[in-house]
């Protein structure tokens, strides 16, 4: 593989090069993460975008306000718009439908869209292990927003804040009253919360979880990042396509005033030494997977077992020998 002739084609935006390096960094073979250290080594970081991150729970809405929204994002303002959807993986067999692509039917067709839905395996947080690399190559092919969908599985799912500039919450009608709208967690993370499904019999009990949660907002305390009025709740109609321009606005205005106070660079730089972190820990667990550092596992375990030695001890003793194990 050709990897300064697969940035150069990332970069005039060639989508078939894209997908094969999103394919390429999100592989667990050595070889692989060798040439993918190369690759987003070679584009560097002289293109940014918008990374928005957007969580909810299944079955709010998120794959049809992304398909609305992203096309209101091409059509309407004229920007390249890229979807990185994590798909959850089955905790017996490990595969994933990989469905969201399918719903997203016309944004899929729309020459200045991105679509690329990825399994979330093993990782916890509500996103894949390489999404964030996945973000750097979208960058680096010229897009203007990318929309980041995570699993959806609750309070928990807050990683994708440390790899976006904006995160909006996407929740449904009659969801929770003012106590689940203070609950920590995933709702201290959002900048802008939506109310989807705003349209026909729901559309009166979502104006009034509306008020709920904007009353709940104004119980938290206020954050250093954010202006007057943020974080703020919004309701939208995905299926309608009504109130997304409203939406973009608000993300934009906050985007723009974080920019100007300088928390922008401020955010991107702690994210940064975030990853950087995360990367030496998932290294450090790797050494653990090799068939020495397994070995010496279980024969500690067994040691442990039989009383022969203390679990202190003998933890201390293959932290000590693990660079012999082959890591």
């Amino acid at each position: 593989m050709n990897i300064t002739d697969m940035a150069e084609r990332i970069k005039r935006g060639e989508r078939r090069a894209l997908a094969r390096a999103i394919t390429l960094v999100e592989s667990g073979r050595a070889d692989h993460r060798v040439q993918a250290t190369e690759l987003l080594a070679a584009l560097g970081t002289d293109r940014e975008a918008l990374r928005i991150g957007l969580s909810g729970t299944p079955g709010v809405g998120k794959s049809t306000f992304i398909e609305s929204f992203g096309l209101m994002l091409t059509q309407q303002q004229g920007l390249r718009v890229a979807v990185l959807a994590v798909d959850p993986s089955s905790a017996r067999s490990g595969g994933s439908i990989l469905g969201d692509k399918t719903r997203m039917d016309l944004l899929s067709r729309d020459p200045n869209a991105f679509i690329r839905p990825s399994p979330s395996q093993t990782h916890l947080g509500g996103v894949a292990q390489r999404t964030r690399e996945a973000v750097a190559l979208c960058e680096a092919a010229g897009f203007d927003v990318v929309l980041i969908e995570t699993v959806g599985v609750g309070q928990s799912e807050t990683v994708v804040a440390q790899m976006s500039d904006l995160f909006l919450l996407l929740l449904a009608p009659a969801g929770g009253d003012e106590l689940q709208g203070v609950k920590r967690g995933i709702m201290e993370m959002a900048d802008v919360i939506v109310i989807n499904k705003a349209d026909g019999d729901l559309k009166a009990t979502a104006t009034r979880t509306q008020a709920d949660y904007a009353g709940a907002l104004r119980l938290m305390r206020k954050r250093p990042q954010d202006p007057d009025g943020y974080p703020c709740a919004m309701t939208v109609s995905a299926l309608e396509q009504r109130g997304l321009p409203e939406v973009w606005d608000s993300l934009k205005e906050l985007s723009d005033w974080r920019l100007q106070a300088g928390f922008w660079d401020a955010t991107r730089s702690r994210q940064a030494r975030y990853w950087f972190d995360d990367a030496v820990r998932t290294a450090l667990l790797a050494q653990l997977e090799t068939p020495q550092a397994k070995a010496a596992l279980a024969a500690l375990g067994d040691a442990v077992a039989q009383g022969a030695q203390e679990p202190a001890a003998a933890a201390a003793a293959f932290v000590r020998d693990l660079q012999t194990y082959g890591g």
